[in-house]
């Protein structure tokens, strides 16, 4: 099932969601890439994140499993990450 990440046009649909507030690296990483390993290639995970290095973090992430980091908000609280699975 594809939900609308937000109201406004500018964020990606995305497939399904992983709430890593308050965790610090690794774990948002590797709740991410738990998530990822259970879906199909094409769909796209949503991550809400609060540790300041996750936008570094999840850069590399994407770049070393071959995933897409399509999108990236700063809300200056929380940080989410849109993340599509490239490899099966």
């Amino acid at each position: 099932m594809v939900r609308a990440a937000a109201a406004d046009q500018t964020t990606p649909a995305f497939d399904r969601e992983v709430d890593v507030r308050g965790l610090s690296c690794p774990m948002p990483a590797l709740r991410a890439r738990a998530a990822l390993r259970s879906m199909k290639v094409g769909q796209v995970l949503r991550v809400v994140a609060t540790d300041r290095s996750a936008p570094r973090d999840f850069a590399l992430f994407a770049h070393a499993t071959g995933n897409v980091l399509v999108a990236q908000t700063d809300s200056g609280r929380e940080m989410v990450f849109y993340l599509r699975k490239k490899k099966g």
